[in-house]
């Protein structure tokens, strides 16, 4: 995905059946599957932030929640 792409695409939360806007980056790995420094991003609006953040938070997956214009990157991005 460009950069362009993403300027004209309404990028949407991560969670199941969650068609709102997206606010934040939740910036994650699984240290069982994952080199250290690879990031995996699932978007989030303001309702579903702190569900997903504690869903990954729970399994030790969690390192970063930015907003979303702060997202060093969106590659890799999940819809769920």
């Amino acid at each position: 995905m460009s950069a362009s792409d993403i300027s004209t695409e309404v990028l949407v939360c991560s969670a199941r059946g969650c068609r709102a806007s997206a606010g934040w980056s939740l910036r994650w790995n699984n240290p069982r599957l994952h080199p250290p420094e690879r990031r995996k991003t699932w978007l989030a609006c303001d309702e579903h932030r702190g569900s997903l953040g504690d869903f990954l938070a729970a399994r030790g997956f969690l390192r970063e929640v930015a907003p979303l214009t702060e997202s060093p990157t969106l590659e890799g991005w999940t819809r769920t």
